[in-house]
């Protein structure tokens, strides 16, 4: 492997990491109600999105609460967890899919929002559902260096347009089986919002260290997955396939720095309850040591990590070694250890 490819953070720690929960829940039956027409004239079966992803609900935001608006709210809940003042920070990185245009950027309306000071670097970083794991090594390469003593990175994903333009192209009556099977995946997303606050641990022995992680691209495989606010194509069997595959390639490179089989937790980026259980199995690794927000929240996208994450912060031990495994359409991967 390439140096770039694996890294070792000195200084980074994590602060606070928090969970922001979108406030309407909607159940896969009702989606399934809302396609039974369609489901029996292309002669496939309701249930699916439960049985196969094992995604029983998902949230909607509030139509009046827009990207940033989540997305400021998880970072003020950060910053207020970490104890770190708006002032302090240094550096602001928004990962999220989700935007309502193209410039400018999400991040400028979020460090306003959030009153984040004028010298305070701000950026959207987008790698799909990696850029959350991006954005984590990115501000503790910086934080490592000197540049910035605190980052903040925030992430909200709405699923709710998406999901309602995809019913209603569903739901018509030259709606295919194909179609349906090429639009799943976007009935499994959920919407959702998380924030990390990251310091130098010199200063803050109390927090988390973040120790290092590996990364590794395949992208011959970017057109598997392919989307946008209107509509997301998905070759759901082989994004399986190729994921799992280029998940355990990564996993293999890390052996060579790193040692995680006996890992105390691991929180991972979940598209389907399927792909976690053969992640576990190829791994070898029991799946109870992986939490799951999936069932409940749906695939929140790059959101997944820290929101899993943030679940999991009563029940971690000062000492438990954590290991955040990011997949990504395109496909990249990026796996990190955390000392918590």
């Amino acid at each position: 492997m390439s140096g770039n490819a694996t890294y070792r953070h000195s200084n980074t720690a994590i602060l606070s990491v928090c969970a922001v929960e979108a406030p309407i829940a909607v159940t896969s039956a009702a989606f399934d109600q809302r396609l039974s027409q369609t489901y029996e004239r292309v002669g496939l079966r309701s249930g699916m999105l439960e049985e196969l992803a094992g995604v029983r609900e998902r949230r909607w935001w509030p139509t009046d609460v827009s990207f940033t608006d989540a997305a400021a709210m998880a970072g003020a809940k950060a910053l207020a967890e970490a104890g770190v003042d708006p002032s302090q920070v240094g550096l602001m990185i928004n990962s999220s899919v989700s935007r309502a245009y193209l410039e400018p950027s999400s991040a400028v309306a979020v460090h306003h929002q959030l009153g984040l000071p004028t010298s305070c670097m701000n950026f959207d970083l987008a790698n799909a559902c990696l850029g959350f794991v991006n954005g984590i090594q990115l501000a503790g390469t910086m934080i490592d260096a000197g540049q910035a003593d605190y980052a903040l990175i925030v992430d909200a994903e709405g699923s709710r347009h998406t999901q309602e333009v995809t019913l209603d192209r569903l739901a018509a009556d030259d709606a295919t089986a194909e179609d349906v099977r090429s639009q799943f995946a976007t009935l499994t997303l959920g919407s959702g919002a998380a924030a990390m606050v990251l310091g130098r641990a010199d200063r803050h022995p109390e927090g988390h260290r973040v120790v290092g992680g590996v990364s590794r691209a395949g992208t011959e495989h970017h057109d598997l997955c392919v989307g946008n606010l209107d509509r997301m194509r998905t070759d759901t069997k082989q994004l399986f396939i190729a994921g799992l595959a280029l998940a355990l390639d990564t996993w293999e490179d890390a052996t060579q720095d790193f040692s995680w089989i006996d890992a105390d937790c691991f929180i991972a980026h979940q598209t389907s309850l399927v792909h976690i259980r053969a992640l576990c199995a190829a791994l070898g690794v029991d799946q109870a040591r992986f939490p799951l927000t999936l069932p409940t929240y749906g695939n929140m996208g790059p959101a997944a990590v820290p929101f899993t994450l943030a679940t999991q912060v009563d029940a971690l031990q000062t000492g438990d070694q954590v290991v955040l495994i990011g997949i990504g359409s395109g496909l990249n991967t990026s796996f990190a250890e955390i000392t918590w």
